[in-house]
């Protein structure tokens, strides 16, 4: 019996969370290429605890990850697609065939606030330690925490001004905090209610909130901001712009992502899907991503011959907001099927309480963990 072929580019949430949910969708049906140039799945969004002290971002083998699905890892990136050949070719020179595809090689962040900290995950860890000592030492007296425009998913920045605010009233330092966003509200994403409470959690921080305003760059002790305006700052954190890898054979949008139907599916080239960031899919979040994968997963197994149903995505965004406290949970559904219209707790809105809810990647991340393998952490 002829394996159905799959390959997939990405070693991060969306292509592992593919990688697991179709082993268990089709099983035998299937044959895996995991394609990723770094060796190891890193667990990102617990990068923003890191200059703390909370947490350190896990590190996991992606080849043992592989070979623990059954699939085969190749230390290389989707370099181009041959969409009437299906065929992928790879940083290395190589050329696979494939029945099914799925880009899932994320995005490029690129700094948008000149001379701001951009705070791009486990690399800047240190540059906000450093930060944290120069607040302590009280050289530092006006932080600013700047959304650029473009940004779709602003809350690891609303994380590092609370935390960094927490840590400076431990020391005992004068420090003001702003937190500039082009939102409307914090967090507007995830409804009134989840506003009104991050709005809480800031004026408790000390934080002034100033919303419907665009950062532009920071040059001498200066950000300015769209329309002229701006304010004094000592220092400037701040989040990058994705920018999508620009594919040679795929068709993309004006800023490289692919544009994908409801079954993720990239638009106009047959066998070839798609999920996480490199999608046009407007918020840029590893829990989404991980739901994009659910669907491409099904839609494949289902053509690989599994009896499964092929469901469109209807997603739901998760964000656990990290204090330096407590954590709030956050929900809002985004494909107005779900009918819920946001909510905010300080208890678990799913389960397990993880900072990225992935149904299949969780447990088996988790299995992997109880197998030995490294000492145990939340995730």
């Amino acid at each position: 019996m002829h394996a159905f072929k799959v390959v997939i580019a990405g070693g991060g949430f969306a292509g592992l969370e593919t990688m697991v949910a179709l082993r268990a969708l089709a099983e035998q049906r299937v044959a895996i290429d995991l394609l990723a140039p770094e060796p190891d799945f890193r667990y990102v969004p617990l990068a923003v605890a890191a200059p703390f002290g909370i947490s350190e971002p896990q590190r996991f083998p992606l080849r043992a990850l592989a070979e623990r699905c059954g699939a085969r890892y190749m230390a290389a990136a989707l370099a181009s697609v041959e969409p009437h050949g299906f065929q992928a070719r790879t940083t290395r020179g190589e050329s696979l065939e494939y029945d099914a595809l799925v880009v899932a090689s994320g995005a490029r962040p690129q700094e948008t606030v000149p001379s701001a900290l951009t705070f791009r995950g486990p690399r800047d860890v240190a540059r906000v330690r450093e930060l944290l000592a120069r607040i302590e030492a009280g050289t530092v007296e006006r932080v600013v925490f700047a959304v650029p425009a473009g940004v779709s998913w602003p809350l690891p920045l609303y994380e590092l001004a609370l935390m960094t605010a927490r840590r400076a009233r431990q020391s005992a330092t004068v420090t003001r905090f702003t937190l500039v966003t082009p939102e409307k509200a914090p967090l507007a994403v995830f409804g009134a209610d989840a506003s009104r409470v991050v709005q809480e959690l800031l004026d408790e921080a000390g934080i002034r909130f100033v919303g419907e305003r665009h950062a532009v760059r920071f040059d001498g002790g200066r950000l300015e901001l769209l329309a002229g305006d701006g304010m004094t700052a000592d220092a400037v954190v701040s989040l990058p712009l994705l920018r999508g890898p620009y594919l040679p054979g795929l068709p993309h949008d004006a800023d490289g992502f692919l544009r994908v139907d409801d079954h993720c599916r990239v638009v106009g080239v047959p066998g070839v899907y798609a999920a996480g960031d490199v999608t046009a899919f407007p918020v840029k979040q590893g829990g989404l991503a991980a739901q994009q994968a659910e669907v491409v997963a099904s839609a494949i197994a289902s053509n690989a011959g599994a009896p499964v149903e092929a469901k469109p995505l209807d997603p739901v965004l998760r964000g656990l907001l990290l204090t330096g406290e407590r954590p709030a949970f956050l929900r809002a559904a985004l494909g107005g099927r779900g009918g819920d219209p946001g909510a905010v707790d300080w208890e678990p809105l799913w389960w397990p309480a993880t900072k990225v809810a992935a149904r299949h990647l969780t447990p088996f991340l988790a299995e992997y963990v109880r197998g030995g393998r490294r000492p145990a952490a939340p995730l």
